[in-house]
Order: C-alpha cells, then sequence, then structure tokens
C-alpha cells in the first residue's frame, strides 16, 4: 500500500516562501500524476498543481507564476515551491497520487501566511 507523507508547511508573512514536501512509499511513484491540492477553512478542496509522470504540469489560475511543483523520481519525492505568498493561500495542503483508477492522499500539512 502506498503512503504519502508531507512536510514543510508552517506560519510566514505574506511575500514570504515555503517548500513542501511529499515522499512515497512504493514503487509506482515514477509512472503516477502527483498533485498539491489545499483546502480553507470554510472551502472545497482545489487543486493546486500537479505533474504527469512526463513532467507535464498544470496550475491553478491563483498560483501561476509564484509556485513551482517538481519531482524527483530517484527519490520517490514530489516538491511545491511556493513564493510571493498571501494570505489567501493559507490551507491545508494535500499530496496526491494518481494512478489509474487509484487515488491515494497524504495526512496534509498546514500552511498559514499572515502578519
Amino acid at each position: 500500500q502506498v503512503q504519502l507523507v508531507e512536510s514543510g508547511g508552517g506560519l510566514v508573512q505574506p511575500g514570504g516562501s515555503l517548500r513542501l514536501s511529499c515522499v512515497a512509499s512504493g514503487s509506482i511513484f515514477r509512472i503516477a500524476t502527483m498533485g498539491w491540492y489545499r483546502q480553507a477553512p470554510g472551502k472545497q478542496r482545489e487543486l493546486v498543481a500537479d505533474m504527469d509522470s512526463r513532467g507535464n504540469t498544470n496550475y491553478a489560475g491563483s498560483v501561476k507564476g509564484r509556485f513551482t511543483i517538481s519531482r524527483d523520481n530517484a527519490k520517490n519525492t514530489v516538491y511545491l515551491q511556493m513564493n510571493s505568498l498571501k494570505p489567501e493561500d493559507t490551507a491545508v495542503y494535500y499530496c496526491n497520487l494518481r494512478i489509474g483508477d487509484t487515488t491515494i492522499w497524504g495526512q496534509g500539512t498546514q500552511g498559514t501566511v499572515s502578519s
């Protein structure tokens, strides 16, 4: 059973940066689509960014130009570099793995942007 473990959340001031990491167990990482989602209080979970096994990326309009998703297949790890953070980026960030009909979620990591 594949498990995802996120890290890197925390408290940062507006304009600051955070880098999230997600490590996957198992051997299917390199052929899976990896993504980051977020859920703010009182809102639905939304896609932030994802990257397929070929390196093709997809970003939410609200984060384009500020966030960058990347992956290291040798380390079974996907990253989310978040720059120029805004208070509205405050949310629990979830790592997601998709392959075929299988979707796996991490436990989430809190990112808070506040002065």
